[in-house]
């Protein structure tokens, strides 16, 4: 649980906000979408899991897809719109894997884990606040966010996952509707944020969730049979 609590939400969040910093909205989002098929390969070493074809062409779609967002629609000439933000969109999916492998290992109520997540954190946390000595607050906006990112982000809506899983008669049906929500969030991105939505982050998008259902797409065969 200590493990746990470090790689979530401390490392990751403190990586994914600074990979925001650094990268346009809509650029670390989609990044950040890469962590299903992160998880996959984190699985392999640490779970037993076996490559499949399936996995290593899902690879090559996805991350081809990244490249494309990352490079504005010019992946041949690797010119980044900033290269150490792109590192730590892809690192978060590194965390954000783990946390979910190493998870496995552990019973106990996700409710309880959660809470326990969050308060053997905040030791984490506060010791980072001291030594990057950042103490003021210059915007209530951002206290306003924080408690958004700590309400919606982790807590309530993990809330609803698990009642969602509890009460479906089908896990996959649930599961799938992980493919709406970027491109729900590119629409936000461009409504709230106000940010042009590219062309090219459309297509890396595309691209992505194309390369994870061709990862997907024995298990979508067996249910198409049924």
């Amino acid at each position: 649980m200590l493990l746990l609590g470090f790689i979530n939400p401390f490392l990751q969040y403190i990586t994914l906000f600074k990979a925001y910093d650094l990268l346009p909205v809509q650029e670390a989002q989609t990044i950040n979408f890469t962590w299903a098929l992160m998880l996959t390969y984190l699985s392999i070493p640490l779970l037993g899991h076996k490559l499949k074809k399936e996995d290593v062409i899902a690879g090559l779609i996805c991350y081809f897809g990244v490249l494309i967002i990352a490079t504005k629609g010019n992946p041949f000439t690797l010119e980044f719109t900033n290269i150490y933000g792109v590192i730590l969109a892809l690192l978060t999916t590194v965390f954000w894997s783990l946390y979910w492998i190493f998870n496995t290992k552990i019973e106990v109520n996700p409710v309880v884990g959660l809470f326990s997540n969050f308060l053997i954190s905040l030791p984490f946390v506060l010791i980072y606040f001291i030594y990057v000595g950042e103490y003021t607050v210059n915007d209530i906006k951002g206290v306003a966010g924080a408690i958004y990112v700590g309400l919606f982000e982790m807590s309530i809506t993990f809330m609803f996952w698990l009642n969602a899983m509890k009460l479906t008669y089908s896990t996959s049906k649930i599961a799938n509707l992980i493919f709406i929500a970027p491109f729900l969030s590119l629409i936000f991105i461009y409504l709230f944020v106000g940010e042009k939505i590219l062309l090219a982050t459309l297509l890396g998008l595309v691209l992505i969730v194309l390369g994870l259902l061709i990862q997907q797409s024995k298990n979508l065969k067996k249910r198409f049979r049924r």
